[in-house]
């Protein structure tokens, strides 16, 4: 065989596969990660969504702000217990809401599986944005799942867990759109972990305030400490439905839920406070800016709610801000390298 025939073979032959160094490949890879996070950006505008048209519907079937408040709060829970017809139906708002709550969240689930398969079905796997897919898309079926009980459910645990796993949606869906070069700040990211935790806990005490109806208990602090000194402890019970009563407060015992939240946001505030003033001076100027801005949006809605007692508009808002905060603190427990 001559040098002719050896040349005709090679051209037959398939050319190897480009190294993952390959300027060609690099780029592929640059631009996959460049979709996953537009998509990851859109999924976080509907799950924001998502979590207001959710609240709307759970605060206005509740009767917050209703028109003959407070003798309308809570009348569709309080007539259930008392075997008796219900007295109205859904309003057109309402309704409105609930239907473009199911189109917004369907629209998310099928987002979360094309960021799936984006991250799983082509080579390299994208193995650490894989995880953080596949934990949106088992949230995303959790809080399905979870819809069939949420608007018949009068226990607070269901109300809980449909706005912290709509929150978890929004922390996960902000690590995959936000993709910072990090330095290694172990101790900062211990304490904004710290900090989550703590916001965790009251952000599950504020959804408890509202599934137990204790909008009604008390006004100012004062007035709920020296309420919540005859309430039983079992006001704090997720599993347990509210009893309410016929004349307001709906529930007398909801004084010690709301003490226990107020008081808590202290000591959110004495731990997430410094986390935000150090993060710009440890690379994190970003996610530290908008922590000090949200908590401070979410002190100043919390006390306008406690001085001008319960509002629709101003309960919405702080619900939206806590959503926010409750990201921006999940950013800053992000350790170097992380989603790279």
């Amino acid at each position: 065989m001559d040098a002719r025939t050896h040349m005709a073979n090679d051209r037959d032959l398939p050319s190897p596969a480009a190294p993952p160094e390959h300027p060609a490949v690099l780029a592929h890879h640059g631009q996959r990660l460049i979709i996953l996070r537009r998509m990851a950006w859109v999924c976080a505008a509907l799950v924001l969504m998502v979590i207001c048209l959710s609240a709307f519907i759970r605060l206005s079937r509740a009767g917050l702000s209703c028109h003959y408040w407070p003798h309308c709060y809570g009348q569709s829970l309080l007539e259930l217990q008392q075997g008796l017809p219900a007295s109205g139906g859904e309003n057109e708002a309402t309704a409105l809401a609930r239907l473009a709550h199911r189109f917004v969240a369907s629209t998310a689930l099928l987002l979360v599986i094309g960021m799936v398969l984006v991250c799983v079905t082509t080579r390299p796997v994208r193995r650490r944005e894989g995880r953080v897919a596949l934990a949106l898309l088992a949230l995303a079926l959790f809080l399905a799942v979870l819809g069939r009980w949420s608007s018949k459910s009068p226990l607070p645990a269901v109300a809980m867990g449909n706005l912290l796993g709509g929150f978890a949606m929004l922390a996960l869906c902000w690590r995959l759109a936000w993709h910072p070069d990090l330095p290694d700040t172990p101790r900062l990211r211990a304490w904004a972990g710290l900090g989550l935790a703590l916001l965790i806990c009251q952000v599950l005490l504020g959804t408890l305030v509202s599934a137990s109806y204790a909008a009604t208990s008390c006004n100012s602090l004062a007035d709920c400490i020296a309420a919540s000194h005859t309430a039983s402890w079992q006001a704090l019970n997720p599993w347990r439905e509210p009893v309410l009563a016929s004349t307001p407060p709906l529930n007398a015992s909801g004084a010690l839920v709301q003490t226990v939240h107020r008081m808590a946001s202290l000591f959110v505030v004495l731990v997430l406070l410094p986390v935000g003033l150090a993060a710009p001076g440890q690379g994190r100027r970003g996610p530290g800016l908008l922590l000090l801005l949200f908590l401070a949006v979410e002190l100043a809605l919390g006390l306008l709610l406690a001085g001008n007692g319960a509002s629709l508009p101003l309960t919405l808002a702080h619900n939206l801000i806590a959503a926010l905060l409750l990201a921006t603190a999940f950013e800053l427990t992000r350790g170097a390298g992380v989603g790279r």
